[in-house]
Order: structure tokens, then sequence, then C-alpha cells
């Protein structure tokens, strides 16, 4: 078992359901010579749903259940029985859930709210019966259209967390003690570095009886874009935040360039990060008298709002919450709401443990698989779709 239930990123091999095949039968009665064709159609394959669950956090459950396979259709019968449709399999994710192709690390679909549905994959279609066919000059066809086999596919689940404010700075600039300071969380505070080993939220209290969210990441280090510290794998939490609070202690030899430093590393990630608001808090700063916050005014990074602030005196706290929620205000109210480009995944933004696992085989069942030289458009299709989002298909899970 690990050593903590917060799960964030793990791999599945998921499987929709075949379709049943259609059936070739004719009807027999004893006065009805002749009867004709009555091969009923086959039922369609059980779909992947993911479904959004405010209460979930984690994906933990996922991490022991590796392979998710829906029911497949069964075939149809005569008298124009219609075979069984398939189960559905909903999977229930966090709410922030993003999807990605294990192979390729292309983007899929997302989960951003309780009770949303995506559609992962379809489930085949079921083959028509030989009723379909008849006419006036194929009054007994004695062929069916088989069941639309299974897609499968291996699929990247990854958790980012949901708040207003992400909190970015070095280890030990106190994002932590920050956190404790204003909002009821309890993350672990040590005076070494890496205290934080996992993003911890916290609902801030302001004026008027308003909140909002507030995010605190493990540190990231110079370097951390090529795996140095803990590397870049706790910044997608950071990606849906409206506001980044950069930290940097009052005590850094030069608070311009450790600042320069972290949104350096944010670019690497994400470049999208680099248009997000920011506010710069210099932490610790009760250590300082009034003649060095003033020297130390005209080296801070022009443009971007600042404010020096103690979590444990409680210095410049309402004044940062206000900058806050100025800033959170202002992207809420926007006239279109900025759009989050999820970045492909590549070696940087990928968990080493989680690649490297092997799914065992599955045996499948071809005998009703679509053959290759059969072309599903010469026959028109009618089913309605369900009403779920439903996750872009790549080439080669095209219909």
């Amino acid at each position: 078992m690990p050593e903590s239930n917060f799960i964030d990123y793990v791999k599945i091999l998921c499987r929709s359901g075949k379709g049943g095949a259609g059936s070739r039968h004719f009807y027999r009665a004893k006065y009805v010579p002749k009867g004709g064709p009555d091969g009923g159609d086959g039922g369609r394959g059980g779909h992947i749903i993911l479904r959004g669950d405010r209460n979930m956090w984690t994906l933990l459950p996922l991490r022991y259940r590796r392979h998710i396979f829906a029911g497949n259709g069964e075939s149809g019968s005569g008298g124009r029985s219609f075979g069984k449709d398939g189960d559905d399999v909903v999977i229930n994710v966090p709410c922030g859930t993003v999807v990605f192709d294990a192979e390729t690390g292309e983007y899929l679909c997302e989960v951003t709210d309780d009770g949303q549905e995506v559609k992962l994959l379809r489930g085949g279609r079921g083959g028509l019966g030989n009723w379909h066919f008849k006419s006036a000059t194929n009054r007994t066809p004695r062929y069916a259209q088989p069941g639309e086999p299974a897609i499968e596919k291996s699929v990247i689940l990854e958790l980012k967390l949901l708040a207003d404010v992400g909190l970015v700075g070095f280890p030990n600039a106190g994002k932590s003690t920050l956190l404790s300071a204003v909002s009821e969380a309890r993350p672990k505070i040590a005076d070494y570095p890496f205290t934080t080993m996992e993003p911890q939220l916290g609902i801030v209290g302001y004026r008027g009886g308003r909140s909002f969210v507030m995010a605190d990441i493990p540190g990231i280090i110079e370097g951390a874009s090529e795996g140095r510290g803990l590397g870049l794998r706790f910044l997608r939490h950071i990606e849906r935040n409206a506001v980044l609070l950069f930290m940097v202690p009052a005590d850094a030899d030069d608070i311009a360039a450790q600042y320069q430093v972290l949104v350096n590393e944010l670019e690497q990630f994400n470049p999208q990060l680099a248009d997000k608001p920011r506010v710069l808090a210099i932490s610790k700063s009760d250590m300082l008298d009034d003649e060095l916050i003033k020297e130390i005014e005209p080296t801070l990074p022009e443009g971007i709002p600042h404010v020096f602030i103690s979590a444990v005196t409680g210095m410049g706290l309402t004044e940062l919450k206000d900058m806050l929620w100025a800033a959170i205000i202002d992207d809420r109210n926007r006239i279109e709401p900025m759009p989050i480009t999820h970045r492909p995944l590549d070696v940087r933004h990928r968990v080493q443990e989680e690649d490297d696992f092997i799914f065992e085989p599955t045996p499948v069942d071809d005998d009703d698989m679509l053959e290759e030289d059969e072309d599903w458009d010469d026959i028109g299709w009618e089913y309605g779709d369900d009403d779920v989002t439903e996750a872009p298909d790549d080439e080669e899970t095209k219909e």
C-alpha cells in the first residue's frame, strides 16, 4: 500500500463491448410456406463512460482496478427478436480528471462537473438481421451483418485539482505555513525541504461570508523540468487555477532572480501558465524593518502586484486576500473564460512506474468480429446517440 491515499495519476486498460451478430433466420410455421426472413438485430456492445463525482478526491480506486471491460451485445434470433445490449460500465472519477492516450500521450477528454458523463469508448453496434435485406428481387437473403468489434485502449487518467489560487515557490518558502494561517487546512510543516509531498487544499474565508480555494503544491527548484527534486509532476494541479501566487522568502539572495526561475519552470511545463494572473508575496517579512522593505521594493519584478507578508505574525495577510480576491473576480468576470489547453503527455509529464505497468494479455472472442473486407457504410444506420458527451476518436477507432 502507498504511504498516502492521494493518487493523481493512473494507467488503466479499457475495452468496450462488441456488438452482437444479426440473425439469419426464416419464419417456419405449419401452414405458412416460405414465411420469409425474420432474423433480428444483434444488441450493441456496452460503452465505457466516465462520470464526475464531487465526493471523490483521489484516483485510488482505479489503482487496484486496472482492467475495465464492458459487456458484449447478444446475437439476434428469429421472430425479429433483438439481442440484448451489453452492460455499460460507468467509472466514477473526481471532478478535474483529464484522460490521455497512454500510447501517444494525446489529450482525449476531461470531466470537470459533478454528474457530467463522457463516453470514453463507444460499444460496437449490433449487426442487422436478414429481414433488413429482403426486397422484391431478393426474397430469401441468407446473410446478416456481424457485430462491430470492441475498442480496446490503454489510457492515463490525470487528476488536476480545482482551486482558485495556486501557490508556487521553492521548498521552505512558507507555502504550507501560509495555507495553515489563512484556512483551516493543517498541512505538514517542518524546517527541511520538500515537507509537502502531495497537494493540499484549503478554503480561505473572506469578507461578507465569501471564500475561495487555495492549493499548495510541493516546492519546485531550478532544473525541475529536467527531473530535479520532485520534478514538475505536481504542477498539473495549478493548470486550472485562476490566479498564481508566487512566494519568495525575504531572506533570499535575489528575489527577482528566484521569481524568474519559478516562471521559467512553469513555462517549461506548460507555456499557457505564463498567461495567468500573478501575485508576488515576499514571505517571512517579519524579519525586515521598514528601511529594508524600502530598499527591496525597487528590485522587485515590474508589473506584478506584490505584498510583504508573514504567516506567523499575520503581517500583510489581509492585503494579500484583497489582492487575490480582486484577481479572482476579474478572472470570473471575463466575457470569454480563459481556455485550458492540456499539453500532450511527454517524458517530463509522465510517471515512470505507471508507464512501465504491463497489462496481461486477455483473450478476445473474434468469432463475430467484423471482417476487414466488409463495408459498414453499405447499410444505413438509424441508431440515436446516447445522451452523453463522447470523447473524440483517433484514427484507430474511427467508425
